[in-house]
């Protein structure tokens, strides 16, 4: 994140907090672009994935995209997050998460530079699930959506994971209660997208490689796009043949994420802008 503040020092304009629905104080950073505007912006609230990740490097092209379109661009560092102390590393799976983002959101739509009826959502990998549940569950929120390689079912992921990885999911988010899924299946089947596509109102832009190990296309988002279809939601869908990196082949300098970067910015701009 140093090494990012020198880089790109001209695009942040501000690290901050804001208030989630328990009270508490979410850090989250705020990209902002370069060229002054009067007028208030369009923004995308970015949610990262992993078990307790946070901002890092692989971000910043897609971050500079984005901005560079003349979106402002919220990251919050949401319940789950590590680096900002015991209270924010706390998981909780489709619980605390989601309702950290949706906040961010909330606070995005109070700052006078950004307008309030055009705020879109992108995640990747357990951020594409925390996107999915966020749009289920606030479906006014938000203008457009970007899902890449989200898990869109826990009960099938936890059924492909080892025991130890199986166990620790269970005892670390409450949530779960310390139970595998054949013990409290009603809580893994509340946090898995694919169950609620009905609530979906946002348009969706699915991003995915057939090479994806952790999760697998054809168990996520091959189900996922065809529940959009069958629910007639508005969508588009791009699958990389066996994209380099796999699960995490936007992080690599390659013409998939290349390609993908294209959509990302086109997708946001046909429901929310242009933002220039």
């Amino acid at each position: 994140l140093t090494q990012f503040r020198l880089d790109y020092s001209d695009r942040i304009r501000l690290s901050t907090e804001y208030v989630n629905s328990d009270g508490e104080l979410i850090p989250t950073h705020v990209f902002t672009p370069v060229k002054a505007s009067n007028a208030r912006r369009p923004a995308v609230v970015m949610v990262h994935g992993g078990f307790h990740e946070r901002l890092e490097p692989s971000w910043f092209p897609l971050i500079e995209a984005v901005v560079e379109a003349g979106y402002v661009v919220l990251f919050p560092e949401y319940r789950g997050s590590r680096g900002y102390g015991d209270a924010i590393y706390q998981n909780d799976y489709g619980n605390t998460d989601v309702a950290d983002v949706l906040a961010a959101a909330r606070y995005a739509a109070t700052r006078p530079d950004i307008d309030g009826g055009r705020i879109g959502i992108l995640g990747q990998s357990r951020g594409g699930m925390v996107t999915l549940l966020a749009i289920e569950r606030s479906p006014k929120q938000f203008k457009a959506a970007v899902d890449i390689v989200g898990l869109t079912d826990f009960v099938a992921y936890m059924s492909y994971k080892p025991d130890y990885r199986r166990k620790e999911i269970a005892e670390t988010n409450p949530g779960f209660k310390g139970k595998l899924p054949h013990e409290n299946l009603p809580a893994y089947i509340n946090v898995s997208p694919i169950n609620f596509v009905d609530r979906i109102e946002a348009p969706v832009l699915v991003l995915a490689t057939s090479g994806d190990k952790i999760v697998p296309h054809t168990i996520h988002t091959g189900r996922l796009i065809d529940a959009l279809k069958a629910h007639g939601k508005t969508h588009e869908a791009k699958i990389y043949d066996e994209a380099p990196g796999g699960h995490v082949f936007m992080k690599g300098a390659t013409p998939e994420r290349d390609d993908a970067l294209k959509r990302i910015v086109a997708w946001f701009n046909r429901w929310m802008g242009p933002a220039r």
